[in-house]
């Protein structure tokens, strides 16, 4: 991905409404998750891949914590690519969550864009240029519901154990033949 142009990626591995479905899948994705961290991800350390949860980590176990922790600070100085997982995530989390940071703090007066931005769980990461919908669904799921006001949506119903380089490169292809305006005009981009 980084041969690419691609230096950030996240995916919503596990979300804050996934609690709901039944117990024994919710187990087995917390279990099947630590596997590839085990199995995975130090492979990934190996291709200088910084990789970093993002999300609320109070309702995991401490043994699903100890992993995170342990494979973050391994990766911490890697510079390849970042590898975001959210985790126990939803975007309103994520805004409800820097409203409650910010009230913690000395900051005074009206609250504008850039304060919010600092106190999300994806600072300092850029807003995502791209977000890539597998399976055939057509809504953001409480993904980063704030930072995608931007992002070009690419879907496909391809599903995602399915994703490969190749589907990747659809969108990729796809996005750099899309013309960003960020809310302005043709014209006015060309001024």
């Amino acid at each position: 991905s980084s041969a690419i142009g691609v230096k950030i990626i996240t995916l919503f591995a596990f979300g804050r409404e996934n609690w709901q479905r039944p117990q024994e899948e919710v187990s087995f994705l917390m279990h099947l998750l630590g596997e590839q961290i085990d199995k995975q991800f130090f492979k990934l350390h190996e291709k200088n891949i910084k990789i970093c949860f993002i999300g609320d980590r109070s309702r995991l176990n401490t043994h699903l914590i100890e992993k995170i922790n342990k494979i973050e600070l391994a990766t911490l100085n890697n510079t390849n690519l970042k590898l975001n997982i959210a985790l126990d995530y939803s975007g309103k989390y994520d805004i409800i969550q820097a409203i409650n940071q910010i009230r913690k703090t000395s900051i005074v007066g009206e609250i504008t864009e850039d304060i919010l931005n600092s106190f999300l769980l994806s600072n300092p990461d850029p807003e995502p240029e791209l977000l890539i919908r597998t399976s055939g669904e057509m809504r953001l799921s409480n993904f980063m519901l704030w930072q995608c006001a931007y992002s070009e949506m690419y879907f496909t119903n391809t599903l995602w154990p399915d994703f490969k380089a190749s589907e990747l490169d659809k969108a990729i292809t796809w996005f750099n033949n899309r013309n960003r305006r960020f809310g302005k005009t043709s014209e006015q981009l060309e001024n």
